[in-house]
């Protein structure tokens, strides 16, 4: 599945998606925060794409996650950098992959702990079946259907690429 998504492609959609979703809502000048570490990746060529005037922010959700004794997670300590004010801003908030969305409910939390924005739109890379919460994305750059035990991830960040495993892959 890997061989048939263009992440270059992806990321040109996205950015045309992306421009016309802040058309479309009449947002002047938003701001583009990325999840770390894909989402930071993908945010980091989107921004690149947009020529967004603000620097890109960078959300490192690690201690805002509620599933660290399910998924083993060890935090990766280190700050996250918002560079400008949030409040009243419109933020276009990119991760790589959307799956159950506790990932995009940490980082809501987080953002809403520097401050109160005017609106969060979510970009995602690739959305994937498996919602255990009610989130969905604005921009979607490819939506897939995985079976249980199979994941995707994306490594990078030069060059970006999806690799897909379980399930005898």
């Amino acid at each position: 599945m890997a061989d048939d998504i263009n992440v270059k492609q992806l990321l040109d959609e996205m950015a045309e998606a992306i421009q016309s979703h802040c058309n479309d809502e009449n947002y002047v000048n938003p701001l583009m925060i990325g999840i770390k570490r894909g989402g930071a990746w993908v945010a980091q060529q989107l921004h690149q794409s947009l020529e967004l005037s603000e620097p890109l922010g960078e959300l490192n959700i690690a201690f805002y996650r509620d599933d660290f004794s399910t998924l083993g997670l060890h935090p990766e300590v280190s700050p996250s950098k918002l560079p400008v004010d949030i409040d009243h801003r419109h933020i276009i908030l990119v991760d790589d992959v959307l799956y159950t969305g506790r990932t995009i409910r940490a980082a809501m939390n987080e953002i809403f702990d520097f401050g109160r924005p005017a609106s969060i739109s979510l970009a995602v890379m690739i959305e994937r079946s498996g919602r255990e919460l009610p989130i969905h994305a604005d921009i979607i750059g490819k939506t897939i259907t995985l079976n249980q035990g199979e994941h995707v991830k994306l490594l990078g960040p030069e060059p970006l690429t999806l690799s897909f495993t379980g399930n005898g892959t």
